[in-house]
């Protein structure tokens, strides 16, 4: 394992309830770190299953509400255009499993616009720029995140990047309209990869052996314009959560068993 700090590293858990876990304790440990001396900490949540179920072994944990979660603001990666009690919506199921239950500001809370908002895709990639300049570091204008969650597609995409499309390569803006996309639904709104890429740390989570394909080619350094997920790093950490299952093919000189 080498002690570069930003290398890959894969943490192995037994199955999706085991990572769940791993993650869970992890991501807590480093809120509280983060703002234990009055320090903001700007988190961006994922989508699908293994995000929601992190998220609620978060809330089952002891020092859950220990946390000034006053302190924190959370994102989203990328959002499916639909309204907004549509639980395909990946901020309905984040709500559900843990936000509804802390003692947080709403505003603290930046979803990006719904479908039935009365806004047109195009105005709520738009207004999620705005919304995330209003937080910039230095010449940014985002933040950096403490930590970045991402779900890894079968495909190698992350947020709402799909290999080989347009939007994989954009540079120039924080946020991107996403039409066509290959996975249902067909509207979408995605940050794009400076922004994940400013991220102190890039979790990425991802489970079931038909994700042990992406994992390698990520681990391998494959194209980012092929393989998005190849290309989402952190600025201090990058981690791949997986379980045995998509481990399968990982070389034993990756796995890091004390992260």
């Amino acid at each position: 394992m080498t002690n570069d700090a930003t290398a890959k590293r894969v943490v192995i858990g037994a199955d999706p309830d085991a990572v769940a876990l791993q993650v869970a304790e992890r991501f807590l440990t480093r809120v509280r770190a983060r703002v234990s001396n009055g320090r903001q900490a700007h988190i961006c949540l994922t989508g699908g299953s293994m995000g929601a179920r992190v998220l609620a072994q978060v809330l089952r944990l002891p020092d859950v509400h220990n946390v000034d979660w006053s302190l924190v603001h959370f994102w989203w990666g990328d959002e499916r255009f639909l309204n907004a009690d549509d639980p395909e919506r990946n901020a309905v199921p984040a709500r559900e499993a843990f936000l509804n239950h802390l003692d947080i500001p709403q505003e603290n809370i930046h979803e990006i616009a719904a479908a039935d908002s009365g806004v047109s895709l195009d105005e709520a990639a738009r207004a999620y720029a705005a919304e995330l300049a209003q937080f910039g570091e230095g010449d940014q204008q985002w933040p950096s995140f403490a930590v970045c969650f991402l779900g890894v597609g079968p495909d190698g995409h992350v947020a709402s990047l799909f290999p080989d499309r347009a939007e994989v390569n954009v540079t120039d803006a924080a946020a991107l309209p996403v039409r066509e996309s290959p996975k249902p639904p067909p509207e979408r709104v995605t940050l794009t990869r400076p922004v994940i890429n400013a991220s102190k740390r890039v979790w990425l989570v991802l489970t079931g052996a038909d994700k042990a394909p992406a994992l390698g080619l990520a681990l391998a350094g494959a194209s980012y314009t092929s393989v998005p997920a190849a290309g989402a790093k952190g600025r201090k950490r990058t981690v791949f959560f997986v379980d045995e299952a998509a481990a399968a093919e990982v070389p034993p000189e990756l796995i890091d068993p004390n992260y």
